[in-house]
């Protein structure tokens, strides 16, 4: 079994800056893709961004600019900085990995339970 567990959300205000990590421990061959999704009150869970193991990166359109991935594979860690915040990034952040569990490329989706992220205006 795979565990995933976050830190780093919390309470600022509108402009300010955090820094989310998410660190997966567990038996396992290697992971793949990680990311960071999002969901807001009554809303879907939606896609922030994704990093390869390779260091490939995406974004959604409206964190471009203002939020960066980025991962350290030794640590099997994936951290999400975020700058300019807004109100509108009010939501719990959801980290993600696809994880091998032996050297087949077949993959599992793991979750984290989710971090608490909210901007004040």
């Amino acid at each position: 079994q795979v565990q995933l567990v976050e830190s780093g959300g919390g309470l600022v205000q509108a402009g300010g800056s955090l820094r989310l990590s998410c660190a997966a421990s567990g038996r396992f061959f290697s992971i793949n893709a990680m990311g960071w999704y999002r969901q807001a009150p009554g809303k879907q869970r939606d896609l922030v961004a994704t990093i390869t193991r390779g260091a490939k990166t995406n974004y959604v359109d409206s964190v471009k600019g203002r939020f960066t991935i980025s991962r350290d594979n030794a640590k099997n860690t994936v951290y999400l900085q975020m700058n300019s915040l807004k109100p509108e990034d009010t939501a719990v952040y959801y980290c993600s990995a696809e994880v091998r569990h032996t050297v087949a490329v077949v993959t599992t989706t793991y979750w984290g339970q989710g971090t608490q992220v909210t901007v004040s205006s």
